[in-house]
């Protein structure tokens, strides 16, 4: 059910949110090395989106970085380290879910279960089985700039489930989401090899299921190389290259997607991050979309509490939809750490232009969010 919130009301839920105290690290060792590391975060977000003929205000679980509460253990054997982690989201009313027509509040379901997986870690790299990120999970979107927190590559966490509407205001069928991706990759049940580090240089290969989906019976695997490093004068680079098939089940065809991302942060506080990808899609009728992203980003610690960070990006992407179509969107955020509280609050603008075979009014957002993590 649609909740229109007022203006007045705005103020006050995140002041409760961000007047929540830090809480100490809910860390157990033991006395030979391991631990064990209870840890989560709260996401909620005030979200006003405009499609053009109606505004819709609701305070919702921000599906950027959704709430969650997870657990790791660590034990050292020898020279190896032996991991477990469990995490999962708490299945709340999410900006994912939430569009014209209500938000869906059925809770918790399996598929909330993002991490459910065993890891070894020695000198030969690292080797995970179970629930778990793909190793082009991440790679579209290195981001080392602090407003990332708000602002990144993939550009539908707010208002993806939202239809855009047509020039005579009737709603379409066509989603926010629809029309505009990053390829980023995803969880899944899997085996995944990650090797050492090699001067900043790393690389991973994976293969697993969608085993928290009935209906998904299709095979995923993939490879990504990263690298990372801090260079002299303090300047920060990183980027991510990593190619991924989706084999769909029943001999129905492939998805290909290749996609990069890379980011450089200067000592000034400058930042300048871009990413890119492409999809090849065999299965009859699709088409194959592609996309470019760049974001301009500037932090300091401009006030006591702690850091701040502005940014502005871009999205261009075509081919999302249909044969032919235009996605352009860009944005504007604004992200505050409050250090005593490890609080970041934020404020977003989004705007999403989308040109189909004709060109639906304009999809706005405003989001404004604190993510408290313990």
């Amino acid at each position: 059910m649609t909740q229109n919130l007022k203006l007045s009301s705005i103020a006050a839920i995140l002041t409760a949110t961000t007047a929540i105290p830090a809480a100490a690290e809910l860390k157990y060792e033991n006395n030979s090395g391991g631990y064990v590391l209870f840890y989560g975060q709260l996401n909620p977000a005030i979200v006003s989106v405009d499609d053009g003929e109606e505004t819709e205000t609701r305070l919702l679980d921000n599906d950027l970085s959704n709430s969650r509460v997870g657990l790791r253990l660590m034990q050292p054997y020898g020279s190896n380290e032996f991991m477990f982690r469990f995490e999962t989201g708490l299945g709340l009313p999410s900006t994912g879910t939430a569009n014209q027509n209500g938000t869906n509040t059925n809770g918790w379901t399996r598929e909330d279960i993002r991490h459910v997986d065993f890891s070894l870690k020695g000198g030969y790299g690292k080797f995970s089985a179970g629930q778990g990120s793909m190793a082009s999970d991440g790679a579209a979107e290195v981001d080392l700039s602090y407003v990332g927190t708000a602002l990144y590559s993939f550009t539908n966490d707010e208002n993806g489930a939202f239809f855009y509407r047509d020039p005579n205001g009737m709603l379409s069928t066509i989603t926010v989401g629809d029309s505009s991706s990053n390829f980023d990759g995803a969880r899944r049940g899997r085996i995944r090899y990650d090797t050492p580090d090699f001067n900043g240089f790393s690389a991973a290969i994976a293969y697993g299921q969608n085993i928290l989906s009935s209906s998904d019976d299709d095979d995923y695997y993939d490879i990504a190389v990263s690298y990372k490093n801090t260079f002299a004068g303090g300047v920060e680079f990183a980027a991510s290259v990593a190619y991924a098939v989706r084999d769909f089940d029943g001999s129905s065809g492939e998805r290909k997607d290749t996609i990069g991302s890379a980011s450089v942060l200067l000592p000034s506080g400058l930042s300048f991050t871009a990413a890119l990808g492409s999809r090849d899609d065999t299965a009859s009728g699709a088409s194959d979309p592609n996309y470019w992203y760049t974001k301009l980003a500037y932090e300091g610690d401009w006030v006591s509490w702690g850091k701040t960070g502005v940014g502005v990006d871009y999205f261009d992407g075509s081919d999302f939809e249909n044969d032919g179509s235009s996605t352009k969107s860009w944005g504007i955020a604004v992200v505050q750490r409050f250090d005593s509280i490890n609080t970041d609050a934020y404020l977003k603008y989004r705007n999403h232009d989308f040109d189909d075979t004709v060109d639906f009014d304009q999809n706005e957002a405003w989001v404004l969010g604190a993510r408290w993590r313990f």
